[in-house]
């Protein structure tokens, strides 16, 4: 039971709820005795081709697992994705096209290999069992559930009392998720608190396939940089895992700071009362450390003092960045502020770029902005400034 107790200690670190922890002991216990790993579940739905911060925390506790020797079927939901995951959402997902599904699949695995051991890790696509389900075996599927059930979920009971449409596809998709878990035999689930109904699904379907239910781990959701929403790409306040080291570190320093001791636990691997006594003795030190670690866990130490030392000379030393893009034009060519920073790519949009000048955030070598559609001045090597990160260095050729 020693082995148990130690595995648990290791599991539990950073996770919600285990339901139930008394099956996960169990568990445990054969897998050490037989010398059998558990098969541990954890789904994304390929619904965009990035993964972030938020998408790590359950990555990092599969990464726990695999650790112990336990097996990892990462799953991606390639069927599931056509349909469009409902949780949390006040309006129906837009079904993603054939296409667009297997663009996004070509960089998760590069991505997770970050976290997890990829030669060690078996990635499973849930349309191999999914599309060829009969009719029959879906109506057994429905079932198992009744209306009442599924409309208890939250997203679903607001959008219902809302007189927001609720569409029959959507009601398919947790039991779909649960029927992954019977096809993959899995003794764990992993996911966000959020995924919970869908999570308990699973062992639900298992039960009446007469499997044995797997055990449901819930994890917490990181908060993004607004320090209030849920980490997401949608909020435009996520911190993608496959950026540049530099704008990693500088998005991490950008968080609020009572964000500090969430994202010390959940990202990185220093003892608790450590990280807290340095965020309550120096904050300014603490976030700085915190951005170096989780820069150095994606990249590597030398990395991450080098992303360091540029934001120590963009923020402190107020100098400009070594190594920024450039934007040419043609000598003579007359051009708009506005247009430069939509063209160049620097602002997504011209709405985006008239916002930034009347929030008088453009300079242009450190004289303010305010004028869209002014006239940029033919003097080449000038730099363009949008808010503390934005760099952008104008060149003129014949």
């Amino acid at each position: 039971m020693k082995e148990v107790e130690k595995q648990l200690q290791i599991i539990k670190r950073n996770t919600v709820e285990v339901i139930e922890e008394q099956e996960l002991k169990e568990k445990l216990k054969h897998s050490i005795d037989t010398n059998t790993p558990l098969r541990i579940k954890y789904g994304i739905d390929p619904t965009a081709p990035e993964i972030h911060l938020g998408h790590t925390i359950p990555i990092n506790k599969l990464r726990d697992f695999q650790v112990l020797g336990h097996k990892i079927l990462f799953l991606i939901g390639d069927f599931t994705a056509r349909i469009g995951d409902p949780t949390g959402r006040n309006e129906t997902r837009p079904i993603l096209s054939e296409d667009q599904i297997q663009n996004n699949l070509l960089r998760y695995k590069e991505q997770t290999g970050k976290i997890l051991d990829i030669s060690k890790t078996e990635f499973v696509y849930n349309s191999h069992w999914l599309s060829k389900l009969t009719l029959e075996e879906i109506v057994k599927l429905l079932s198992v559930f009744t209306i009442a059930q599924i409309l208890e979920r939250e997203d679903f009971s607001r959008r219902y009392k809302a007189n927001k449409p609720i569409f029959f596809h959507e009601f398919l998709y947790p039991l779909l998720q649960g029927y992954d878990s019977c096809a993959l035999k899995s003794d764990v689930e992993l996911g966000a608190t959020e995924q919970k109904f869908n999570l308990l699904a699973g062992r639900t379907l298992q039960e009446s396939f007469k499997q044995k239910k797997q055990v449901v781990i819930t994890v917490p959701i990181l908060r993004g940089t607004d320090g209030t929403l849920k980490m997401s790409k949608s909020y435009n306040n996520h911190i993608p895992i496959e950026t540049t080291p530099n704008d990693m570190f500088g998005k991490v320093m950008s968080i609020p700071d009572d964000l500090m001791e969430e994202y010390f636990q959940l990202l990185t691997s220093l003892d608790t009362p450590y990280f807290k006594n340095i965020v309550k003795e120096n904050p300014r030190q603490a976030k700085g450390l915190l951005a170096k670690k989780i820069v150095e866990r994606f990249f590597d130490e030398r990395t991450a003092e080098g992303a360091e030392e540029e934001f120590d000379k963009i923020f402190k030393e107020k100098q400009i960045p070594e190594d920024i893009p450039e934007f040419l034009i043609n000598k003579g060519h007359e051009i708009t502020i506005l247009d430069i920073l939509f063209n160049s790519g620097l602002l997504p949009s011209k709405a985006e770029a008239r916002r930034m000048i009347a929030q008088r955030a453009v300079k242009i070598d450190n004289q303010t902005m305010d004028d869209p559609y002014a006239k940029i001045e033919m003097k080449d090597g000038q730099v363009l400034k949008v808010g503390k990160r934005k760099f952008l260095r104008i060149k003129f050729k014949e």
